[in-house]
């Protein structure tokens, strides 16, 4: 793709194209090392998913096939293009943990919405988004799942529509969260032509880093038996956390909108007495103390860590921190699989060996070049007109959301701040956990967002801001009376603001209405 041009600015991106290539002719293109197993049309309905309820998809056609990079690639996509009614954009989806399957369900939501889109299991078949079994003795595979699967499927996915419409794709966007996050800068930083526009969400960019505080947090809380913390007492860390901090951003909600500006007091949850469900014994307040602080090699940190806020519910604690039982959190899982099967590849590696500063540098030395997506340099992106924006949830126990702001200052640090300001917009989300969920609001893209233009969805603010120069000056997010349901209906909204800046009162209205907040920088009125 080439940068925006005055042309490409005045063509319907919503007209339909002229026609190409039919669908079943499509097997027979011959593209550098690629394998098309099958093409065919696919009526408009509902579709089987793997997971979930069947999803409705147009009239499309589905294109499936396989690219081989390396002798050891083997790297799966498929493609779906709308057969009328396509948009002129191609949207690539980002997959979660350590990938292993196609992601089917946003291959249909980007369909629906009129975009060709192609997806891709990074090159491996795995158990779960949890498995990195698939990686011992496989180098080739580590990289394609490192970079090069997402930029192999970005080149053939649009090779493919431009076949089937008879013209280029004109403008090219990625939205991925979590691992799909960390592809997102990876795209931008190896291969700033692939996207126009790049959405990373809990972006978990610094890879090796981010998988060593997960090893070092299993041990923070199950190295000492005495130090697990059961299910059971998650909502007394979270209701120390809201007496402490819910209040210091004007309103008392049940949602701590700015974490950083409030550290918890894990000592405030001493057991005075005999233990019990409403406080912490001297070893589980260490444990906090230690996940809060994040792991430190030679008082340097490897990765932040966790802040305050957001500790219960279904994407909380219980889930990624502690577990259901000691050795079943699920950061901790990601942990162990990396270190025993991508840098040990000793399928016997158990954690308690893990020493924080020997091993880290060992992950980096062999791995950080390919998994990491750390580069502040992203020079190259903004000299083409690409545009990225970042988004994180300030109560993700998944990754410290403070990587997010890490980064994103890193990038101002080697660019400058109004230079980077030109391409490049952050937004923190108050009481909003990993990838989505939690008590604050949810909803700002997609079917979760209040309306479908650029003030509510993230994917059309970028779109605009790519198509017509206009920077998203803030995002109105809903929160629904059932949490993930919109057609619950909306119970709030909140304006996300662009880093720095927050949302604060402002002092009449109803606090549940976007309306009611502007968004202002911390120190100045």
């Amino acid at each position: 793709m080439i940068a925006a041009t005055p042309l490409l600015l005045l063509l319907p991106l919503a007209a339909d194209p002229a026609p190409g290539a039919s669908c079943e002719s499509l097997a027979k293109l011959v593209l550098p090392a690629t394998t098309i197993a099958s093409a065919q049309s696919v009526a408009a309905g509902p579709m089987t998913m793997p997971q979930g309820p069947p999803a409705d998809v147009p009239a499309m056609c589905r294109i499936a096939g396989s690219i081989k990079p390396s002798a050891d690639s083997d790297i799966q996509f498929e493609v779906w293009l709308p057969a009328s009614g396509w948009n002129g954009r191609f949207k690539g989806i980002g997959n979660g943990g350590f990938a292993g399957s196609l992601n089917p369900r946003g291959l249909a939501q980007a369909v629906a919405s009129g975009y060709a889109t192609a997806a891709t299991d990074t090159g491996h078949r795995g158990q779960a988004a949890t498995d990195a079994s698939w990686a011992p003795g496989h180098p080739e595979k580590v990289v394609d799942f490192g970079y090069r699967a997402i930029h192999e499927m970005t080149v053939v996915g649009k090779a493919l529509a431009a076949a089937f419409y008879g013209r280029p794709v004109q403008r090219a966007y990625f939205h991925g969260c979590s691992n799909g996050g960390r592809q997102a800068l990876m795209e931008a930083q190896r291969f700033p032509a692939d996207y126009d526009g790049i959405i990373a969400g809990a972006p978990a960019n610094d890879f090796t880093h981010l998988l060593a505080q997960a090893v070092w947090n299993r041990l923070a809380t199950e190295a000492d038996p005495a130090a697990y913390i059961p299910a059971s007492k998650v909502p007394a860390i979270e209701a120390a956390t809201l007496a402490q901090c819910d209040a210091k951003d004007g309103v008392e909600d049940g949602v701590v909108d700015d974490p950083s500006a409030c550290a918890l007091r894990a000592s405030s949850l001493l057991c005075k007495g005999a233990d019990s469900d409403a406080c912490l014994t001297a070893a589980q307040v260490g444990a906090v103390e230690k996940l809060l602080a994040g792991p430190r090699a030679t008082a340097v940190p490897v990765h932040p860590g966790l802040v305050a806020g957001g500790a219960t519910g279904p994407g909380s604690w219980p889930l990624w921190i502690t577990g259901p039982e000691p050795g079943k959190s699920l950061i901790g899982t990601f942990g162990t699989q990396f270190f025993r099967n991508m840098l040990f590849e000793d399928p016997s590696w158990d954690f308690r060996s893990f020493q924080l500063e020997r091993d880290t540098r060992a992950a980096d030395a062999k791995l950080a070049r390919v998994l990491n997506a750390t580069d502040p340099d992203l020079s190259a992106f903004r000299r083409r007109g690409g545009k990225l924006i970042l988004w994180h949830g300030w109560s993700d126990p998944a990754i410290s959301p403070l990587n997010a702001i890490r980064y994103y200052e890193s990038v101002q640090a080697k660019l400058g701040a109004r230079e980077t300001d030109e391409f490049v917009r952050l937004f923190m989300l108050p009481g909003v956990q990993h990838c989505d969920g939690g008590p604050g609001p949810t909803g700002f893209h997609g079917a979760g967002a209040v309306k479908r233009d650029a003030q509510h969805d993230v994917n059309l603010a970028i779109e605009r801001w790519v198509e017509e120069g206009v920077a998203p000056a803030q995002i109105v997010a809903a929160g629904f009376k059932t949490p993930a349901e919109p057609a619950s209906g909306v119970a709030r909204s909140r304006p996300l603001c662009p880093y720095p800046q927050v949302a604060r009162y402002k002092g009449t209205g109803s606090t549940d209405e976007a309306e009611s907040f502007t968004c202002t920088t911390p120190g100045k009125k």
